[in-house]
């Protein structure tokens, strides 16, 4: 039982017993619906949130297969609290089927569990099982939206994501067969002493490993799924991608590439360099020529992924801790500009025959819902990184961190992508001050209002507006959590 451990992966466990109390009580109260099983899944995360205040550092369960150093305690603190942030937007005034179901809360509980396992770990089999166990509830839970394009949105999804891993898979064989172990940590202790012997095989799987963590990270040019998927996604759901995953993404990619990139040919160095600037750049672009806020938004997410991708080129402790500010400041600003798009969700297509959110929507906002467009503004503002608003210090960050490492080109090809993001953030902006209003007495922008998606805006907003208020504590904790885990 002590080499099991259970008290460092209580966390976890809290997660999955959720999942499973949910099921139970759909099974036995019949009469349970909506608000029962998301007040569960708030509960549980609440708990699970909870326990990691009292998660001893460095401490390894299950046979040393789980590890929850401060790596995997910064990812779950992101994981687990924008799964709480996100969840509430449930409450919404319209039915909409799929929260109807116990099944979409224990779907969600059992995802949030298989990310948190897949941060928590240095073994290559456990983080396959628990990024199939995640992705698979995520599928689902796309699909269940039941629009036109939710299906449609799941298969593609599906298909890129079993793709993506069998790359991570036949990465991972590699490894084994040049170090004879599947264990991060090992692989990296066997390479350094063996002075990367066999290089062209560390590089095919390193080349497999870029190739199915770009998938999950929407790195070009694996990145193509991202709008169609997104677009067919609820926002909630939409949302909740552009953070977890990538950020439990990130997480695995911190602990792989942080020594492949210091292979003596510095290919995969290159890689990931050459990856991080075609991904802000071509995100950036795309983003520029859309006329739907949902699919801008997914091409945005891209970018932002290129930007923070910065940090495993620059390689260091500083740029490291970037990477999680730059991604926690990322969620409160997605979670305010997705959470106004749910609210404002209409069953009817009025303003165009495929789009749900299309820029002409939120024509003349100001004058029909003056306070949703002020704040939409000033998400849209933060997302450019328009001081004082919260990515503003995240990519000053990021950008200063570069410039401290000597890396003055890849620093201007940084602000070059910041000059341009504004551009398409403040497309939105115009459309709402400065346009005539669409036709529509302005009730279509509070169509899903209700008490929990205000206060779920409300938090959004002040994290956002007052972020300078506690970036600096976030910042020395972050610090001190990456440092412990040697990254």
């Amino acid at each position: 039982m002590s080499a099991l451990s259970f008290v460092s992966i209580l966390p976890i466990l809290t997660l999955v017993l959720g999942g499973i109390v949910v099921l139970a009580i759909d099974l036995f109260a019949k009469n349970a619906g909506r608000n029962v099983f998301a007040s569960v899944t708030i509960l549980t995360l609440i708990v699970a949130i909870g326990l990691l205040f009292f998660v001893d550092l460095n401490e390894r369960a299950f046979y040393d297969m789980l590890l929850v150093d401060g790596l995997a305690n910064a990812s779950l603190w992101v994981i687990i609290g924008a799964s709480l942030l996100f969840i509430p937007l449930a409450f919404t005034g319209m039915r909409f089927l799929e929260y109807q179901f116990a099944e979409y809360y224990s779907l969600f509980l059992f995802m949030t569990a298989g990310f948190a396992a897949m941060v928590s770990s240095e073994n290559l089999i456990v983080i396959l099982i628990a990024l199939e166990c995640a992705s698979l509830a995520l599928y689902t839970l796309i699909s269940m939206h039941r629009r036109d394009k939710s299906l449609e949105a799941a298969i593609k999804y599906f298909t890129m994501g079993a793709l993506a891993a069998g790359m991570i898979a036949f990465g991972a064989m590699l490894l084994y067969a040049a170090t004879g172990s599947v264990n991060i940590k090992e692989i990296e202790n066997i390479l350094v002493a063996n002075e990367f012997k066999n290089l062209p095989l560390i590089l095919v799987a390193s080349a497999f490993f870029i190739g199915g963590l770009g998938f999950k990270l929407s790195i070009v040019p694996f990145h193509t799924w991202t709008p169609d998927v997104y677009e067919g996604s609820s926002a909630p759901m939409a949302g909740y991608m552009s953070i977890v995953p990538k950020i439990a993404g990130f997480a695995v990619a911190m602990r792989l590439f942080d020594f492949l990139a210091q292979s003596p040919d510095r290919i995969v160095f290159a890689l990931l360099y050459i990856a991080a600037v075609a991904t802000m750049t071509i995100g950036n672009l795309l983003a520029l020529v859309q006329d739907d806020v949902k699919r801008m938004l997914a091409f945005s997410s891209i970018s932002h992924a290129g930007f923070v991708m910065v940090a495993f080129a620059i390689g260091s402790t500083e740029a490291h801790t970037g990477l999680f500010l730059y991604w926690i400041l990322f969620l409160f600003t997605n979670l305010g500009a997705f959470s106004l798009l749910w609210i404002s969700r209409h069953p009817s297509k009025a303003w165009d025959i495929r789009f749900d959110h299309p820029f002409t929507k939120f024509a003349g906002m100001v004058r029909l819902s003056p306070m949703g467009a002020v704040i939409m503004g000033v998400f849209m503002l933060s997302l450019a990184g328009i001081p004082p608003f919260a990515l503003f210090f995240g990519k000053i960050y990021m950008i200063g961190e570069a410039l401290a490492r000597d890396h003055l080109y890849l620093a201007l090809i940084m602000l070059v992508n910041s000059a341009i993001a504004i551009y398409y953030y403040l497309k939105l902006i115009v459309y709402m001050f400065l346009r005539d209003p669409s036709d529509n007495d302005g009730t279509i922008y509070y169509q899903n209002n209700t008490v929990a998606l205000k206060v779920t805006l409300g938090i959004a907003a002040v994290m956002v507006i007052f972020s300078f208020a506690w970036i600096e504590p976030a910042l020395s904790t972050l610090t001190r959590l990456i440092e412990s885990a040697g990254y």
